[in-house]
C-alpha cells in the first residue's frame, strides 16, 4: 500500500498478504499515524476495496465501509478516472522511486510485522535524505511545515469487515478454507465474524467468543 502527501511528497509503504477491505483500512490508519495527520481530501484509484461500481464521469458507488472510514476521519474521497494514470502521477512516481530507494537491498524477514517496521524506518530515512522536487529543502523539512495543516487523526478506525456465519453441528465456522472452533453452546447458531488484517474476532450475544 502506497500513501503520499501531495504537498510535501512524504510517503509511507505497508505490505499486506492480500488486497482486501480490512487491509486497506489498516493501511490508511497506519499512514495517518506515520504522516502525522489526515489530509482534508484523498485522491484514490478505483480499487474494488473502495468502489463497488464505476458510473459515468465522476459518479461512483462507494463501498459502505470505505464511506464509514472517510466519515470517521472526515476527509473527502476523490476517485480518478479509469485508465487515467496522469491523474495520480505522484503515487505512480512513488511506486517507481520505491524500487530504487526502498526495495533494492531487501533483507529477509520472519513475518509481515518485521517487514512493515523496516519499511517505515526506510521511508522515514528517505524523507531526511531526498530533496523536494520543487522546493530547495528536504522532504522531511517540507513535511514538518505541512503537518500543522493536517487534521488530527484521533481514535483509529475500527477497520473490520463483518460476516455472518452459522456454526456447524461440530462447533466450527469456516473462513477462507480454514475452520475455527466456537464454544459448543453456539452449535447450529449464527455468529458474527469480524475480519481484521491480522486476526479474526467471533462475536455473539454482545460478547467476544
Amino acid at each position: 500500500a502506497h500513501t503520499r502527501l501531495s504537498f510535501s511528497r512524504a510517503f509511507i509503504l505497508r505490505a499486506y498478504p492480500l488486497q482486501t477491505h480490512e487491509m486497506l483500512f489498516d493501511a490508511l490508519a497506519e499512514a495517518f499515524r506515520v504522516l502525522g495527520g489526515v489530509p482534508r481530501r484523498g485522491i484514490f484509484d478505483n480499487m474494488k476495496t473502495a468502489v463497488d461500481r464505476i458510473g459515468s464521469g465522476k459518479a461512483r458507488q462507494v463501498n459502505l465501509r470505505f464511506m464509514a472510514l472517510a466519515s470517521h476521519y472526515l476527509f473527502e474521497a476523490t476517485f480518478c478516472n479509469p485508465a487515467a494514470g496522469w491523474e495520480k502521477g505522484q503515487i505512480e512516481k512513488t511506486v517507481q522511486d520505491a524500487r530504487r530507494h526502498i526495495w533494492q537491498d531487501l533483507p529477509a524477514f520472519p513475518d509481515l510485522g518485521a517487514l512493515n517496521a523496516w519499511l517505515e524506518a526506510r521511508c522515514l530515512a528517505c524523507r531526511e535524505r531526498l530533496q523536494h522536487i520543487e522546493l530547495a529543502r528536504s522532504i522531511a523539512e517540507v513535511h514538518a511545515s505541512e503537518r500543522p495543516h493536517l487534521m488530527v487523526p484521533g481514535r483509529p478506525f475500527d477497520g473490520f469487515v463483518e460476516q455472518t456465519k452459522r456454526v456447524s453441528p461440530t462447533c466450527l465456522i469456516q473462513f477462507e478454507g480454514n475452520r475455527y472452533s466456537v464454544p459448543a453452546s453456539f452449535a447450529n447458531r449464527p455468529v458474527s465474524l469480524r475480519v481484521y488484517p491480522d486476526r479474526l474476532r467471533i462475536i455473539a450475544e454482545g460478547q467476544v467468543l
